[in-house]
């Protein structure tokens, strides 16, 4: 698709949603124009397939939402940065009592994690990847002869841990966490399946989410 292509096509939702989407939730849009207090803040993928509001059927205000490629959160004295700001904004002015942090099947930067040469060329990517190198290093010394599928999955989940751990690392996040006035969460989205796995924060193993027994 070309920039052209790609731009009227974007017009033409604003236009939609002008005609028909926010005169039927005016009332809704008006409520927002001047505060918002959102349920949670929702760290998750750049990707384009990821829609956090979609696959949770949730709305505007809803969600503090935090987005970048690998759903990562450096430790806070590793590099203090957009996230860092978004996360002290969510923690200390908007006060969210809960944090998820999403992954997703197929996301590229778990590839690379697997697969180096799949970002050779992309410096930034690169060095933006470290923040996630634990669950590489994790599978390359538990999980070496597992399938390519499985790694990708146990590479997705692991790295979800890891950056609730790096989160927990963030002074604004620590103090909400002893005192109880925040959760914590860590889910993976499969795009193809449309269904939600969480992990267990007492066991970190990932359960769908509304299955009747674990799987």
């Amino acid at each position: 698709m070309k920039s052209q292509e790609a731009l009227a096509r974007i017009v033409e939702g604003v236009k939609k949603f002008q005609a028909e989407v926010y005169p039927a939730e005016r009332e809704m849009f008006e409520r927002l124009r001047s505060r918002q207090q959102p349920m949670a803040m929702f760290i998750t993928c750049a990707d384009s397939r990821v829609v956090p509001n979609l696959f949770t059927q949730t709305g505007p205000g809803d969600f503090f939402v935090e987005r970048n490629p690998g759903n990562l959160v450096p430790p806070y004295s590793d590099f203090v940065g957009g996230v860092s700001g978004g996360v002290e904004y969510a923690m200390l002015v908007l006060n969210v009592p809960l944090v998820i942090i999403c992954g997703h099947t197929d996301c590229g930067v778990m590839k690379g994690l697997l697969h180096p040469d799949h970002v050779h060329g992309l410096p930034a990517v690169q060095e933006w990847m470290r923040h996630a190198s634990e669950a590489g290093h994790r599978i390359m010394r538990d999980h070496s002869d597992a399938t390519e599928e499985e790694k990708l999955r146990l590479i997705t989940e692991y790295n979800v841990l890891a950056q609730i751990e790096n989160l927990k690392s963030h002074p604004s996040v620590h103090s909400r966490v002893t005192s109880g006035e925040v959760g914590i969460r860590g889910w993976v989205y499969d795009i193809g399946e449309g269904s939600i796995w969480a992990a267990d924060p007492e066991s970190g193993r990932f359960n769908k989410v509304g299955a009747t027994k674990p799987e």
